[in-house]
């Protein structure tokens, strides 16, 4: 079934109006038919079974059935600290990383990222990549819509890191030195509703020097098993242990 986030001044007591693109996907790419179900979410941890009722103009109107109780978020809050990737390798991380659960994203401009993200086309990319991750994040049916921070250099992420619960970084030398247990051992201890800032290098990795200060500043460096991942692939491996210890083995 599809869903929709639509902001929350646009829910009444018992329906919602859809706008902008959302209402011409309805209409023009799916055609949509009245009484057809969709699902509304409203950003906010709501969600609601609702049924077409009207297309008005440039609008379409839904009446709400239900309120849906099934929550799909990640019980700890997984924030991206990514090293900027070449290309459009981001894309695939906001796209992949909001299905497989991520509750954030930050551009991370790391000593070995090639890529520079230049003020005067930043919004822009932002832009993109939230509307990556809302279409992500309604295909996966999330209750929330990760969002992409500005670019953070090294000082700026470890000042902006003291907020969380934890802090990790997955670093290449940790799994080259056959250390696996690092990221299950942090995995153990955390609990439902922690939150985790989850470091991953770019395609150079991480020099020796960010790894020593994140270690400096209460980053517990883990390898990621014994091969080295893409750094598109790290993060994405990272979210699906989490989800598979959270979420699949405990209701083993």
């Amino acid at each position: 079934m599809q869903q929709y986030f639509v902001p929350a001044n646009q829910f009444k007591a018992t329906g919602v109006v859809i706008t902008g693109d959302d209402a011409k996907h309805i209409q023009r790419v799916i055609r949509m038919d009245i009484s057809d179900p969709l699902i509304c979410a409203n950003n906010k941890g709501d969600a609601f079974l609702c049924q077409v009722e009207a297309f008005e103009n440039q609008s379409v109107r839904a009446r709400i059935i239900s309120r849906l109780d099934s929550d799909p978020e990640l019980p700890i809050r997984i924030t991206i600290a990514q090293g900027i990737p070449k290309g459009d390798k981001f894309d695939t991380i906001v796209q992949k990383g909001t299905e497989c659960g991520a509750k954030a994203f930050i551009p991370f401009q790391a000593e070995r990222s090639v890529s520079v993200w230049h003020e005067t086309k930043l919004e822009k990319k932002r832009t993109r990549l939230r509307k990556i991750a809302k279409e992500a994040a309604e295909q996966s049916h999330r209750l929330f819509i990760p969002d992409v921070e500005k670019p953070m250099t090294l000082e700026h992420l470890l000042s902006y890191s003291h907020s969380f619960t934890f802090k990790a970084v997955a670093y290449e030398e940790t799994a080259k030195n056959g250390h696996q247990s690092g990221f299950p051992s942090l995995l153990q201890v955390m609990k439902k509703g922690d939150s985790l800032l989850a470091v991953i290098g770019p395609e150079g990795g991480l020099s020796p020097r960010e790894a020593e200060r994140f270690r400096q500043s209460g980053f517990f460096l883990c390898g990621l098993g014994p091969r080295i991942l893409r750094t598109e692939t790290a993060s994405l491996y990272l979210l699906s242990a989490a989800s598979y210890h959270f979420e699949l083995l405990s209701k083993r």
